[in-house]
């Protein structure tokens, strides 16, 4: 009765379209009406879920990819690959472009540049959209991921923020790589255009200009990978980086705009916590209701083979994704769900892998996919007509998902290699 209490609780504010964050801090307050404990109790542990060091990893890296959004990295490393996939003229090249500037920027800014870009070059409105949706996953999983940072504070920081960034790594290249090799099989059957060969000189300019731009990325997982910096230190010397060349550097940007960059991040900064902090109370009654325990036992009554319950807990993930934004989705699932997943002998970094990508699917799906909805407006497109032509993508974020999951090392080996 006091799960459902909670439970329903959280089910209603959410209909009735109260924010996210103050659902939860109604869940966790009814909640602990129906256990019988003090609110109090509710307010410290909502206290104590954003007093936590670690918590400084996401003003750092969120203020350091505002800067580089905005400050003309970004647009310059997507140049820089242009000048990478032009050197092999291969047909689709732009599209590749796509997905490899999202490998290099974590997402930052393929909705702004490589949808309208891709529809200049002649490439049809609704693929350029689908692939900018379906290669912004990546940026879930590849450093400096914020969500999984929120993993790592839904366990109750009992995972290492950087042993997720190095999980991240290969998972989010294998979905990068296999986007690729679908844009080459639709390149040549549907007849798109090859990449152009940039000139030299101009190419030389291009890879100089961003080669500012790279050394952030050698800085975040070059500094990570050799222990030089924690993920915090290695978030605030991103951030002074970013800013060095951005006004120093390039100057395409004016210290006029700054204060409203910073204003911008605080915002993001703010609404971020304020969902943890609330999430970190449910978390708490969650515990005293004993429901991870009884998620176990429901999971066991089903079957005691470690593949079925994968299998399973996939779909269940798959199912919220597309109903519940992501990072309320870690914060809620992540305490009833990893304990079930160590009773069956899953490493808690191999399941945070499996969450993100998972949750980041569902991001690409309606009702409450954010990332179609935004790739839809950039591309001026109909969610009909994309979900027309979605589905070879989604296929193969399935069929990533199904390696992560089943191949433990896909996730596990960077780590083990740098961390032991």
């Amino acid at each position: 009765m006091d799960i459902f209490i909670l439970l329903a609780t959280m089910l209603v504010c959410f209909l009735i379209g109260m924010p996210i964050a103050y659902s939860l801090a109604m869940a966790a307050i009814a909640g602990a009406l129906s256990i019988g404990i003090p609110l109090e109790a509710v307010m410290l542990k909502i206290s104590d879920g954003v007093s936590k060091v670690a918590m400084l990893t996401i003003p750092f890296f969120v203020l350091a990819g505002a800067i580089m959004a905005e400050g003309g990295m970004a647009r310059r490393l997507v140049a820089f690959a242009d000048v990478l996939v032009g050197l092999t003229r291969l047909r689709g090249g732009l599209s590749i472009v796509n997905v490899l500037a999202t490998t290099f920027l974590s997402g930052i800014s393929g909705f702004s540049v490589m949808i309208p870009q891709m529809e200049k070059n002649g490439y049809p409105r609704v693929f350029a959209t689908n692939l900018t949706i379906t290669s912004s996953v990546q940026a879930l999983l590849v450093p400096p991921s914020h969500n999984a940072v929120l993993y790592s504070l839904a366990t109750g920081g009992t995972i290492s923020i950087s042993a997720l960034f190095m999980a991240g790594v290969f998972p989010g290249l294998l979905l990068g790589f296999s986007l690729i090799i679908l844009c080459l099989v639709i390149a040549y059957r549907n007849r798109h255009p090859r990449g152009q060969t940039v000139p030299a000189k101009d190419a030389l300019r291009i890879t100089i200009d961003a080669a500012w731009g790279l050394i952030t990325l050698v800085i975040i997982l070059g500094g990570i990978l050799g222990g030089i910096f924690t993920a915090i230190e290695a978030g605030a010397v991103a951030c002074i980086w970013a800013f060095f060349v951005t006004m120093f550097v390039y100057r395409d940007y004016r210290w006029r705009d700054l204060p409203v960059l910073l204003h911008r991040t605080l915002r993001t900064v703010a609404m971020v916590l304020t969902l943890i902090a609330c999430a970190s109370s449910v978390g708490y009654i969650m515990a005293l209701t004993q429901m991870p325990a009884k998620m176990t036992a429901f999971f066991l009554s089903i079957s005691d083979n470690k593949y079925v319950i994968l299998f399973l807990i996939n779909i269940l993930l798959l199912l919220l994704g597309t109903l519940v934004d992501m990072a309320p989705s870690i914060l809620i699932a992540t305490p009833i769900l990893l304990p079930v997943m160590a009773n069956f002998g899953v490493d808690p970094v191999h399941f945070g892998m499996i969450m993100l990508l998972n949750l980041g699917i569902g991001l690409c799906h309606p009702p409450v996919g954010a990332i179609l909805f935004v790739g839809c407006a950039v591309g001026k497109v109909t969610i009909e007509e994309v979900m027309r032509k979605i589905w070879p993508f989604y296929a193969v974020m399935f069929f990533v998902l199904m390696c992560v999951t089943y191949i433990p090392e896909i996730s596990l080996w960077l780590p083990r290699q740098v961390l032991r």
